[in-house]
């Protein structure tokens, strides 16, 4: 059986999808997988900062494309970045044990968020990141960045920036771990929906490999971004509002807690629900309707106003 998966180039993809393969390896060690490397409009354009790309799927649209084309079996993404809307002509077979979720600090000398000078220089290509960033410390600047996250770092190292904002999993995934100032509580700087996880994504109507693909899915993770991807869709959120959503789940509960950020006061609002993992997508509902009773729309209609609707 041999198998092509597609992926993005980048070294955090790769590292990401030979994993996957590594895994899926383990329960048939007969199977032959090739490497597909495909392009992507987020890494052909790398000039704009990711909010103001007028697009959905931006790293990933090309490769499902060429999954409904048969020109790869299955692909692995970055779970954050598939648009909460799914496709028609694909689905995610797959959910593999989520890694940590938690954004961090790597900043010049180590210093954490709090402990960093007045007017000190954060780079972040999410505008979830900016407005958590400017809740905590009004005082910073904040700047858009683009770039891999071996290219952020090096940001910091040239001294660019006085710090960066990224995913804990991408630096434990390239062995980065080292480099991290600070690891920031879920609750006090609230992850993008499905952050930490991977998605593998095969053709919608290719019901054999997608049961193939399912021997790696990991339900408590599914149910958790299931929760999460739920909230941000009942909010009607996207890229170009801030919503954080985090969602823990062991083999019988599910908690979620989401929250959603104001451009003009900076005011934040929370809300959370727990449930049953087979109760995800409802939760997600739940909490989003908690969030919209507090003025959710209203801080939404802020951003967008700003940023467009995205």
């Amino acid at each position: 059986m041999m198998l092509t998966v597609g992926t993005r180039g980048s070294k955090l993809a790769l590292i990401q999808t030979e994993s996957v393969l590594e895994s899926l390896k383990q329960i048939y060690p007969e199977a032959e997988f090739k490497i597909k490397v495909i392009k992507t409009t987020g890494d052909k354009e790398i000039k704009k900062p990711l909010f103001t790309i007028d697009m959905k799927g931006i790293f990933e649209k090309e490769i499902d494309l060429a999954i409904a084309k048969g020109e790869v079996d299955f692909a692995v993404h970055s779970l954050k970045d598939v648009p909460t809307m799914e496709s028609s002509e694909t689905a995610i077979a797959a959910i593999p044990k989520r890694s940590s979720p938690h954004d961090v600090l790597v900043s010049k000398d180590n210093v954490p968020l709090l402990g960093l000078p007045k007017g000190a220089v954060i780079g972040t290509g999410s505008l979830r990141r900016m407005a958590q960033i400017k809740f905590l410390r009004a005082d910073l600047q904040v700047v858009p960045i683009r770039g891999n996250v071996d290219t952020r770092i090096c940001k910091v190292q040239r001294g660019e920036v006085d710090g960066v904002i990224v995913a804990e999993a991408g630096l434990e995934r390239m062995k980065l771990h080292h480099l991290i100032a600070e690891r920031f509580p879920l609750r006090q700087f609230t992850p993008a929906a499905g952050q930490g996880a991977l998605a593998v994504v095969a053709k919608r109507d290719n019901e054999k490999l997608i049961e193939l693909l399912s021997a790696i899915d990991h339900p408590p993770s599914r149910a958790e971004v299931t929760a999460e991807r739920s909230l941000v869709l009942s909010l009607e959120g996207g890229c170009r509002v801030p919503i954080g959503a985090i969602g823990r789940a062991d083999d019988r509960t599910l908690t979620l807690y989401g929250c959603i950020f104001s451009l003009k006061t900076q005011e934040k609002i929370a809300a959370s629900a727990e449930g049953t993992l087979e109760e995800a997508e409802e939760l997600g509902r739940k909490v989003a309707r908690c969030l919209l009773a507090q003025g959710a729309k209203e801080f939404e209609r802020e951003w967008r106003e700003k940023y467009g609707e995205g």
